[in-house]
């Protein structure tokens, strides 16, 4: 199997040019690609649709990173294998962590998986994405004329609208990282904005490389402002688009489960210690929360694991990462468009 050719552009604005620089120079990218109005109302789509435009005509794929992000020296190589593997998808590296899809792609982690495939009632992380250049220059037709300013939510509505709605493949081991707090679209409010699953290159490269995809995660369990949710199955096809939220007892009767059933098991396997030590730092209420999400997390990762079967031989396990959910205590939605219902709460893809 022959490596394509992949061309590679960072999507930056003035204040953060050298920065830009340093990082395309580091990884060998091909160039930059700069806000066409600096000074106008932000906007990364803007910048995005000048990124994807820079795709050589000659490649087979293109790979777009924003100026605020860490990847390691071999990120251009491990994109091109996946890319020759999966040469029709829209490829992902980095996944936040308090997002529904950061949620799929912990829940994968768990399963054994090295992909999982995005759900479509939210937007796609877009700091590391990596496209066919048809489909990146069809994302930029589609984009020239949008009034949307956030090009990880125009991603999701291009993803739904072409085809049959295939969504893109998220890396689950992440190989990029977001990087500093400040952003330039407004998002300094939601706070530390990291990848789900922050992983090596060498760890990750052959689990990108041979590892297994998980297509369907089934309802996945996530957290928001401190209490847990569940995303249910088929859920994008409700009047709201599935952006709508649904606290997990609301939710249960729909995954096969009972309040009860998940109360027995609590009872059972709560670690005492564990549980205080939590609800000491972050209150009792968080606690509780937290223990029952890990316990849907992971009766989920089971269930899923035992559908992709055994890992095959030439697939090294997964290697121990970051996939934890982290432990932000509850507080109130930051008075932003990004937070305001019903949109899947906290950190985002942020520039």
């Amino acid at each position: 199997m022959s490596k394509p050719h992949v061309s590679s552009a960072v999507m930056t604005h003035p204040v953060r040019l050298e920065q830009a620089k340093g990082l395309a120079a580091r990884l060998g990218l091909d160039g930059l690609a700069l806000d066409p109005e600096p000074d106008g109302p932000p906007s990364a789509l803007r910048t995005a649709v000048v990124a994807w435009a820079a795709a050589d005509p000659e490649a087979d794929h293109h790979l777009v990173v924003q100026d605020d992000v860490d990847a390691p020296d071999e990120l251009l190589e491990i994109v091109a294998e996946a890319a020759a593997r999966f040469p029709d998808e829209a490829l992902v590296y980095y996944t936040n962590w308090h997002a529904r899809n950061g949620a799929a792609a912990r829940l994968a982690a768990l399963a054994g998986a090295s992909w999982v495939r995005a759900v479509p009632d939210e937007f796609t992380p877009s700091l590391a994405v990596c496209l066919p250049t048809a489909t990146a220059a069809a994302f930029r037709a589609f984009a020239r004329d949008s009034d949307e300013r956030h090009d990880d939510e125009l991603f999701s509505v291009f993803f739904r609208a072409r085809g049959r709605g295939r969504m893109a493949l998220l890396a689950v081991p992440n190989i990029v990282e977001h990087i500093g707090t400040s952003s330039i679209n407004g998002h300094a409010a939601q706070g530390i904005r990291l990848a789900v699953c922050p992983t090596p290159a060498a760890d990750a490269a052959p689990l990108l490389a041979k590892g297994r995809v998980l297509e369907e995660p089934g309802w996945i369990p996530y957290m928001r402002y401190g209490e847990g949710y569940i995303r249910l199955v088929g859920q994008e096809h409700g009047a709201d688009g599935g952006r709508g939220h649904h606290r997990w007892r609301e939710a249960l009767p729909a995954t096969g489960l009972s309040e009860e059933t998940v109360r027995a098991a609590r009872d059972a396997h709560l670690p005492e210690r564990l549980a205080a030590e939590v609800a000491r730092t972050f209150g009792e209420s968080f606690a509780e929360e937290l223990w029952i999400h890990c316990l849907l997390l992971g009766r989920q990762a089971a269930h899923a694991a035992r559908r992709l079967g055994p890992p095959r031989p030439a697939c090294p396990p997964p290697p121990s990462t970051g996939c934890g959910t982290p432990p932000s205590p509850p507080r109130a939605p930051p008075a932003s468009r990004r937070s305001a219902a019903p949109r899947p709460g906290p950190p985002r893809s942020a520039r």
